[in-house]
Formats: C-alpha cells, structure tokens, sequence
C-alpha cells in the first residue's frame, strides 16, 4: 500500500472554495496512479477524530483497513432503513479513465453538509483508495428518503481489511 502526499494551498474552508479546481487536482492524482483500475474512494477529515493525530489515524487505517476504530462512536449516516452492516461509504470508479469525475462533488459535501447540520465546513485531509473488487456493494436506504444508495460497502475478507487499500493519500 502506498501513501503520497499532495499539497493544494488554495483548498481552505474559511471561504467556499473552488471545488472543480480543486477537484481536478485530485482527480489527475487518481488518474495518474489508478487510471483503468476499479476503486472505491473514501474521503475523510482527520478533524473528526480529535482523539487522534493524522498521522495515528493513518496507522490505525494502515492496521485496521478502515476508519471506524471505535464501534462506540457514532459515524455520521451509518443508520439506514433495514439496520444494513456497511463498514464505509465510498466512492466507486469502475474503472477510471480519462473522463473520471470524482473529487468536485465530494468537496462541495464535506463543505456543504456539515456547514448545515454543525454550523462550520469540513476539509477533507485523508483519502483512502480501495481495490473495488474486494468489496462489496450494500445497497441502502436513510429513513424519510425513497432513493436507493450505493455508495455503502462491506470488506469481502473481514479479516484482512487493510489488504483492500491501494494507496492513501494525505492533503496538506
């Protein structure tokens, strides 16, 4: 498993930020080292887990394959309708290629949402990239809502989750 670094100064969340600049910066770092491979992409903010330093984060992800260290703590949309197990939400590419449009729309939601819901954005600094072919889709619904998601899963091998991440990348 591999961990880059990629440095984006103008991606701060004191103001809105340009979320397609910023996004095609890390789509090109996708495309560059994933390009017509099938992932999943879970984005997160180190911020959330102010128990931990980044970089105890990332080991705890390196370790454990996933985020969710702590089944006490409460993830923000795990509930769903049917009380489904997702062990994380993702973004499937399938495959990347050339047109792959990935990070503009998960920017806006890691600035948007939480500016509704707490009052203040988020800013994504850790993205996991996992090999798709060892998930597997869950198919859920959140309560008050009709339409089906797609973007939660479960690890095909529980045992070996870290052996499902390709690559993390850090956003300095």
């Amino acid at each position: 498993m591999r961990t880059d670094n990629i440095k984006i100064l103008e991606y701060i969340v004191d103001t809105e930020p340009v979320f397609k600049a910023i996004g095609e910066k890390l789509d090109d770092w996708i495309k560059k080292n994933y390009m017509e491979q099938r992932i999943a992409i879970r984005a997160l903010s180190s911020e959330e887990h102010r128990d931990l330093s980044r970089e105890e984060l990332v080991e705890i992800i390196k370790n454990d394959g996933t985020d969710r260290y702590n089944t006490n703590r409460k993830g923000d949309r795990y509930e769903n309708v049917k009380g489904k197990h997702i062990d994380l939400f993702a973004f499937p590419v399938d495959p990347v290629n050339e047109d792959s449009e990935m990070f503009e729309h998960m920017l806006r939601s890691f600035y948007h949402w939480p500016l509704k819901e707490r009052g203040y954005p988020v800013r994504i600094d850790i993205v996991i990239i996992y090999d798709l072919s060892q998930l597997e889709e869950v198919e859920h619904r959140y309560k008050g809502r009709d339409d089906i998601k797609r973007d939660g899963f479960v690890f095909k091998n529980p045992k070996s989750k870290s052996e499902a991440i390709l690559g993390i990348l850090l956003v300095d």
